[in-house]
């Protein structure tokens, strides 16, 4: 029997769109509400939530306020509860219409926004188990990205040895919006947990609140700010290879999730130049910048940001590799990308290794599924 389809597979079907496998490295599962964590969380802290009346962090809301048109399709706006809140639902709009082979999720709860040193790293705890135990113990198609308090490096490598080696476990969710940038070295200690358990960083849209969103300062609006915070990942991107990660942790992998990608071959052009003529500076950073990014940096395709199909071509070639695309739909995040467009502007060579097997690679997932 078809499962109905989603708005994202409107005016198509999921064979007409792509007959081979599915591997969807962006779904975002969110918890329900403080409560549905009590269940997780050491006792102290649900008593200190009750007794303030605390009801959850507000980082999440910040990125993406509930009523805004981005947060998340309509059609897949749950009543009486937020959407992506449940497994149930993932499957309906997700995973049983484009018949997932595999599909990474997400937590983005806001967990860094929470600034005290105890409760953060709780609160995290409390997430990770929830995704364990609501979401990836109930569906062999998942696996699962944790959270960490990314405030404190300390105590965000403590969350990784904690439950970094379940095997379910494959990606390490860091925000892109942050204090300090991280490639600088009092985050060593949470890549050196990361690689020691073979995970992948995972940046993602959002983070600490209570700084300027873009490097220049407050938007008016907040389209103004959507639209600008693009401007972080290059910047963090940037940070990482100069400052000499990917020397320092040879097996570092960083996925960029919703960061687009339009902007990837003119930034790296950038920073080779800037590297070419500043290199002294840097003298561990010991080949071209690209060269890293296409070893150790992948780029989830939602949203796109392609432009008319002659543009989009030419950036898919600038790319210089058919390996730097993972297939997500961001779910249930709303980008208006048109799929078939975006497939019909890579080479045919190139769309088998978007859709499934760069992801399967990159997240050793042969391994994480057996």
């Amino acid at each position: 029997m078809t499962a109905p389809f989603t708005a994202r597979l409107k005016g198509t079907t999921r064979d007409a769109l792509w007959s081979g496998p599915v591997v969807d490295c962006d779904v975002h599962a969110t918890p329900p509400s403080l409560e549905a964590l009590f269940p997780y969380t050491d006792p102290v802290w649900v008593q200190g939530a009750q007794e303030r009346g605390w009801k959850g962090p507000i980082g999440e809301a910040h990125a993406y306020p509930p009523g805004a048109p981005t947060t998340a399709r309509d059609e897949w706006r749950p009543e009486g509860r937020p959407p992506a809140s449940s497994i149930e639902l993932l499957r309906q709009h997700v995973l049983d219409p484009w018949r997932v082979d595999a599909a990474l999720v997400n937590t983005a709860y806001g967990v860094d926004s929470l600034r005290h040193p105890d409760w953060a790293p709780a609160l995290a705890r409390a997430v990770n188990d929830w995704l364990i135990a609501e979401w990836l113990d109930r569906d062999p198609r998942l696996v699962g990205s944790m959270v960490v308090p990314a405030r404190d490096p300390a105590a965000a490598a403590a969350e990784i040895e904690r439950i970094g080696s379940h095997p379910r476990i494959v990606q390490v969710t860091m925000p892109v919006r942050s204090e300090r940038l991280y490639g600088q070295r009092v985050f060593w200690p949470i890549y050196e947990a990361m690689t020691r358990h073979d995970l992948v960083m995972g940046l993602s849209w959002g983070g600490t609140t209570e700084d300027a969103p873009s490097p220049t300062g407050y938007a008016s609006w907040y389209a103004e700010e959507y639209a600008a915070e693009i401007q972080l990942y290059g910047a963090q991107m940037t940070s990482m290879i100069y400052e000499g990660i990917f020397q320092k942790f040879p097996g570092m992998r960083v996925t960029m999730l919703e960061s687009g990608f339009a902007w990837v071959p003119t930034w790296s052009w950038s920073i080779n130049k800037k590297w070419k003529g500043l290199r002294r500076e840097i003298p561990w950073v010991d080949r071209l910048p690209t060269e890293i990014i296409r070893d150790h940096f992948r780029f989830s395709i939602a949203p796109a940001d392609l432009g008319p199909a002659a543009h989009a071509r030419k950036i898919i070639e600038w790319l210089g590799s058919e390996d730097l695309l993972l297939f997500a739909t961001d779910y249930p995040h709303l980008h208006t990308d048109d799929l078939a467009a975006v497939l019909e502007v890579m080479p045919e060579s190139m769309r088998p290794k978007v859709m499934a097997e760069s992801a399967r690679q990159w997240y050793r997932l042969d391994k994480a599924l057996s």
